[in-house]
């Protein structure tokens, strides 16, 4: 079935083995600008004494990519709406921030003192960016930062700037029967068949009429 209107990005919370959905968020308003920062990850290249030629640089694993966005979220709308949410009316933004602050840390149930001696270490959920159809990732939240700019009168948030940073989670991160691995794995595919989509350039194109 066709999706109308905009689509929003946003995060889906899983289980931590990649089971049921606990929460999906969507962005209020999709940022203007996502900037991604891929590093490879290899050995050699670099001068290595392995042999008369050096060592060739080869990958050791897939490349580190991080994202960053700023995204903002507003109360203005729903309160000026007469249909407005209670729950804007009665605490603002702040739902939306808890939520999102929930991302990073662990919950107080987590850090009981009993919780803590009976279940030991607790697994993180499975967090998985989504940018449109064809650009679903898994990843871990590394940074969030918030910016509240403006309050009602019992003090809730009523607009802020959120700056979210996530490390892409590729196979290195996973077993290879954990359902992020394969997630990450249809993700890596997607990109490589894009690849394959891009037009072919010449030789010419660049000013060669042949390699040297």
């Amino acid at each position: 079935m066709a999706t109308s209107g905009l689509i929003k990005g946003g995060l889906i919370v899983l289980a931590a083995d990649g089971g049921a959905v606990q929460r999906t968020i969507a962005l209020q308003y999709n940022p203007e600008t996502v900037t991604r920062s891929i590093e490879p990850q290899g050995v050699g290249g670099d001068g290595d004494k392995g042999g008369p030629g050096g060592q060739p640089y080869h990958f050791t694993g897939p490349a580190i990519e991080s994202i960053q966005l700023v995204t903002t979220l507003d109360a203005t709308d729903a309160l000026e709406r007469a249909d407005g949410d209670p729950a804007v009316v009665r605490a603002g933004i702040a739902p939306q921030l808890a939520v999102l602050e929930a991302l990073v840390q662990p919950s107080a149930a987590e850090l009981m003192p009993t919780a803590q001696r009976t279940k030991g270490v607790h697994e993180v959920p499975l967090v998985l960016f989504v940018w449109g159809a064809h650009r679903v990732v898994p990843v871990r939240v590394t940074q969030l930062s918030i910016v509240e700019e403006a309050f009602d009168r019992a003090l809730n948030p009523l607009r802020a700037r959120v700056a979210l940073g996530l490390r892409v989670l590729t196979t290195a991160d996973f077993s290879s029967t954990r359902r992020g691995s394969t997630i990450f794995l249809a993700y890596l595919r997607g990109r490589e068949a894009l690849a394959r989509t891009a037009p072919a350039v010449t030789l010419e194109a660049l000013g060669l009429q042949g390699l040297p």
